[in-house]
């Protein structure tokens, strides 16, 4: 099958110190965390921090960033300390002048970053490409790893299915890019169509649109559909991770009207952990985290008190 070319990477505008501030557009009010910045690996890397007790890291696709994760934070702080980070081009984060922006090369950024605040009982929280990049780094330190949220995602190859290959072909090859890079589609479009449950409002629009608000910036969002079918090794990795985690208590938050993972992505998550807890978020897309959170604040602190601390599987 051929295959589309590499995306050739936009220099990133180097940037030697993390900013002090934050961008005025991003009120208290839209984003009520504090925003923090770390040096790591060349990056400037945005994160939020908030809240004790159990470590919730929680893990963005594209074409988001830890914005994406504000009810389930404001939801869930109040017992459990919620990280969540920008990858390198998306956010607030500031990549490296040259950074590819592949899900190979955001993993191996997240796993600096655990190593570098020292995460430890850690529950990833995944969606979209969080999956195989939250996947991918706790298949390699399962010791740091307490349990699993996964919601619609995949974690292995999916080279042979026709519905992921034309999607990466389209907008992964030179017209999908095209659109991508001068009309910020993935944001404009791809966000509306993954909400219907719960429509995202104007405001909150504008703060997934500002980061990625130039054709450089967007090259970040340009990467990740070329990458369902192009980054096929690193898929096989995370697959060949997933042995190693299945005696992790897992929960499954999943959308039923997800135009991108379908019931058989679930079905398949559900036979590699045979023992996990699913939680059916009818009606929402394919931004579970957007269109249900409520429900899924619900689900985790339940799978908490009564799978996590319990020490077992439902």
């Amino acid at each position: 099958m051929p295959m589309t070319p590499a995306p050739t990477p936009t220099p990133s505008a180097p940037m030697t110190s993390p900013p002090a501030t934050r961008p005025d557009w991003l009120t208290p009010e839209l984003f009520p965390f504090k925003s923090r910045f770390l040096s790591l690996e060349g990056h400037v890397v945005h994160y939020v921090d908030e809240g004790r007790g159990p470590i919730l890291l929680m893990l963005h696709g594209n074409p988001t960033w830890s914005f994406a994760w504000r009810h389930l934070i404001l939801a869930l702080r109040d017992r459990f300390r919620c990280v969540a980070l920008d990858y390198p081009g998306f956010g607030l984060s500031v990549a490296k002048d040259g950074y590819d922006h592949r899900p190979e090369s955001h993993a191996k950024v997240v796993a600096s970053f655990v190593e570098a605040l020292d995460l430890r009982d850690v529950t990833p929280v995944v969606q979209d490409w969080g999956g195989p990049i939250g996947l991918w780094v706790s298949g390699r330190v399962p010791e740091r790893v307490k349990a699993l949220v996964i919601g619609n995602t995949m974690a292995w190859p999916v080279d042979d299915d026709p519905h992921f290959v034309r999607f990466s072909s389209m907008m992964g090859g030179p017209i999908g890019g095209f659109f991508i890079r001068h009309f910020n589609a993935f944001v404009n479009v791809m966000i509306p169509m993954g909400t219907p449950k719960r429509k995202v409002g104007k405001d909150a629009m504008r703060a997934y649109r500002l980061p990625l608000a130039t054709p450089e910036r967007r090259e970040a969002s340009r990467v990740f559909p070329w990458a369902i079918v192009g980054s096929t090794p690193f898929l096989r990795e995370t697959e060949a991770g997933l042995a190693r985690l299945v005696d992790k208590p897992v929960l499954l938050c999943w959308g039923t009207k997800d135009i991108a993972f379908r019931e058989k992505e679930r079905l398949r998550f559900e036979k590699t952990f045979p023992r996990a807890r699913t939680t059916i978020l009818e009606g929402a897309g394919h931004y579970v985290q957007e269109d249900a959170p409520d429900e899924i604040a619900t689900a985790i602190g339940s799978f908490f008190t009564e799978v996590v601390r319990a020490g077992g599987a439902s």
